[in-house]
């Protein structure tokens, strides 16, 4: 049997799983917490990525690992590889302004179609391009030392191959495709752009094909023994395996990719699938044979894991608006499902418009929440729970509308996320999205979608092995379509911070 490790390194946690390469069987697994925060110190991924591996049980059976992350964070190195900040994540809106910058510097309200061609994508505060903008205006101390930029898996999988060097960073289309300075289009970087929001150029990782291999395990990557000096040592468990002494042949590293991409080779998305995923953030995204440019802005032109195209929508509020109602109401998120579940579909006309956090879609980041019809009949935990599944679920069927604006057909959706764990929520979406929708058992799909890519890589062939996700559930319902009327009328009026 040849065994193969998928790792998840996302926002909040960094989830490894060990599965048989050939089938998918799982065999074990591990995880272990980030940080909070919207900036964080690399080393702290190193760590759990550490941490999660030993209770996964080690990588010394295992014939390859592929590290799938968290997108568009920026990891600035100098010449040596160290970190020279923070790194800024996906999340951090302190770049909005230098987003608008960029766009604006293109031509005005042309702008978004320079970039759309360009890239695929219109620049907004999540994006790579926009950090590194702020990074040279704000902290220009900084921004002098940085030689190179990566994102965070590049920057994972560049630490298990040994840090060599800078010349030795490796990404993927997937990954690369939301940086706004590298186009799926034409697989090449687009050095002006990046020279144009940092002001010279910087050192970039090499872009892999989806079953390049990125090098192989290298103890450099292990803990050495006795501990360093701090007593905490970093990196993986230590030894490899029993006996086992370095041959230059160890585990190979497959190219990684972005959570989005991983997540759609986890659940084996294919023609007519749309993916909604449940998380930190909330996504959209369909597999598609042709890139997309769409100049609004609302739909990003990423590339996938496989050699194809992603076209996705992301929104910052998803699976934390359960959460903050869950808060409100002083219940668990099982008995949040119950009560929405027990009022009406439309809540009586309650609607909540989730922008939590701002928004990315639409690009309002300092925009906030608010609840629209409030009344003695809709002042109750039911209808307050009902509106709050409503709404996050509406922000992302707005996502749908402009994946099928750009050509997509869907036939079902696909829920994962720690969302679509939520009875209310794989129970009203249908209502909300208008057509059926399934939901695959709870599950690490981003780290399995990060396994299957490095069985490809192990394996060899001309796709990724076929494997069989069980325990599909299905659901249909009547779309109740003044759901998403109410709400589209809500949100044009919140409140700005």
């Amino acid at each position: 049997m040849t065994l193969v490790a998928g790792v998840d390194s996302s926002t909040q946690s960094c989830k490894v799983v060990v599965r048989d390469a050939a089938t998918g069987a799982l065999l074990r697994q591990g995880r272990a917490p980030h940080p909070d925060g919207t900036e964080v110190d690399p080393e702290a991924w190193w760590r759990a990525l550490g941490a999660a591996v030993e209770a996964a049980g080690g990588l010394a059976d295992v014939a390859a690992v592929s590290v799938a992350g968290q997108q568009h964070g920026m990891v600035a190195l100098d010449e040596a590889g160290r970190t020279v900040r923070p790194a800024l994540l996906w999340n951090d809106t302190r770049s909005a302004g230098a987003a608008a910058d960029l766009v604006g510097e293109a031509g005005g309200e042309a702008g978004g179609r320079f970039w759309a061609d360009a890239v695929g994508s219109v620049p907004v505060a999540s994006f790579t391009v926009t950090k590194l903008r702020w990074l040279a205006r704000h902290e220009p101390a900084q921004a002098a030392q940085v030689a190179a930029v990566c994102l965070p898996h590049d920057w994972l999988t560049w630490r298990l191959a040994g840090a060599a060097g800078l010349a030795a960073l490796r990404t993927d289309r997937g990954d690369a495709s939301g940086t706004g300075y590298w186009s799926p289009a034409t697989g090449e970087y687009r050095f002006d752009l990046l020279e144009r929001a940092f002001g010279r150029r910087l050192h970039v990782p090499t872009v892999l094909g989806p079953a390049d291999p990125a090098g192989v395990l290298h103890p450099a990557a292990f803990r050495v023994a006795p501990a360093i000096s701090s007593g905490e040592p970093s990196g993986l468990p230590w030894p490899p395996g029993p006996g086992r002494a370095w041959t230059g042949d160890g585990p190979l590293l497959g190219p990684g990719t972005g959570d989005n991409a991983a997540a759609a080779l986890g659940v084996g998305a294919g023609p007519g699938d749309v993916v909604v995923s449940i998380g930190t953030s909330g996504t959209v995204f369909s597999v598609a044979d042709a890139p997309a440019a769409d100049p609004t802005g609302i739909v990003a032109g990423f590339a996938d894991a496989t050699g194809r195209y992603l076209p996705l929508v992301c929104t910052l509020n998803a699976a934390r608006v359960l959460d903050a109602a869950a808060a409100m109401l002083r219940v668990g998120l099982d008995e949040l499902a119950e009560l929405a579940l027990s009022a009406p579909a439309g809540a009586d006309g309650l609607v909540m418009v989730p922008y939590l956090e701002g928004e990315r879609t639409p690009n309002r980041p300092t925009a906030t929440g608010a609840v629209h019809g409030l009344t003695l009949r809709t002042s109750t935990p039911a209808h307050l729970a009902r509106a709050a599944v409503e709404g996050m679920l509406c922000a992302l069927a707005d996502g749908l509308d402009a994946i099928v604006a750009q050509g997509v057909t869907p036939r079902r959706v696909i829920l994962v996320g720690g969302g679509a764990r939520s009875a209310a929520v794989r129970r009203i979406a249908p209502q909300v999205f208008g057509c059926p929708v399934v939901v695959p058992p709870p599950g690490e799909y981003v780290a399995d979608g990060a396994a299957r890519q490095a069985a490809w890589v192990a394996l060899g062939g001309a796709a990724a092995p076929e494997w069989t996700v069980e325990g599909i559930e299905e659901y249909e319902a009547e779309p109740v379509p003044a759901v998403r009327e109410r709400y589209a009328a809500a949100r044009e009026h919140v409140i700005e911070r």
